[in-house]
């Protein structure tokens, strides 16, 4: 559990630069086949399903945020072209890592699964920041400050008491294994109370 806050908040505030029908061009982890996950998330989504405010996350939309390229209007095709092919690259040399994920913690904003070792994780983002300053220059790398690797387990749609959704998680159980293999390029839009995208490039680890 988690007692970095006394009250929830809505997650779904504007942050700089989006707005409605707006895209952005990002690197995730996706979870497709990934049974022990989905199982994890089933189980403390059903925990959580008899309290308000909760906007609870698809198997198919569970995702762990890597690295943002830009909004779609600000990249052209080339330089998303440029991205992917330093991309894969650089990763064609980062050997696919197994992570544990879980147990779940609350946020403000969110009831997400911890990810350990983070560290595990950051060869991978390293790469893909290193192929957007090759392809687009340093200044379009993006801010290099902490990075705390989670996967989103339901989004806090209101703000409101953050106990009813500690005692829910209580008690934790128990972590999975989950391996990751690849990484995804993606079209990301968030209109609807949900992250949802397309893909636009697979690109796998050693």
């Amino acid at each position: 559990m988690s007692g970095t806050t006394e009250r929830m908040r809505n997650h779904w505030w504007w942050r700089p630069g989006w707005r409605v029908g707006r895209r952005m061009y990002t690197w995730h982890f996706t979870f497709d086949n990934q049974t022990a996950l989905h199982e994890l998330v089933d189980a403390y989504q059903g925990r959580l399903a008899g309290l308000p405010r909760m906007d609870s996350i698809p198997r198919e939309w569970l995702h762990l945020t890597t690295q943002g390229v830009g909004f779609t209007d600000e990249v052209s095709d080339a330089e998303l072209e440029a991205v992917i092919d330093a991309s894969r690259k650089r990763l064609a040399a980062v050997p696919r890592v197994t992570v544990s994920m879980g147990p779940a913690i609350v946020d403000p904003e969110v009831v997400r699964l911890e990810v350990r070792p983070a560290s595990a994780l950051m060869p991978v983002r390293c790469a893909l920041r290193d192929a957007i300053t090759a392809a687009r220059g340093p200044e379009q790398a993006g801010e290099s400050g902490d990075w705390t690797p989670h996967v989103s387990v339901a989004y806090s749609n209101s703000d409101g008491p953050v106990e009813p959704y500690l005692t829910a998680i209580d008690p934790p159980l128990e972590p999975v294994s989950v391996e990751i293999t690849d990484v995804q390029l993606i079209v990301l839009g968030r209109d609807t109370h949900l992250y949802e995208w397309e893909t636009r490039a697979v690109v796998p680890l050693a």
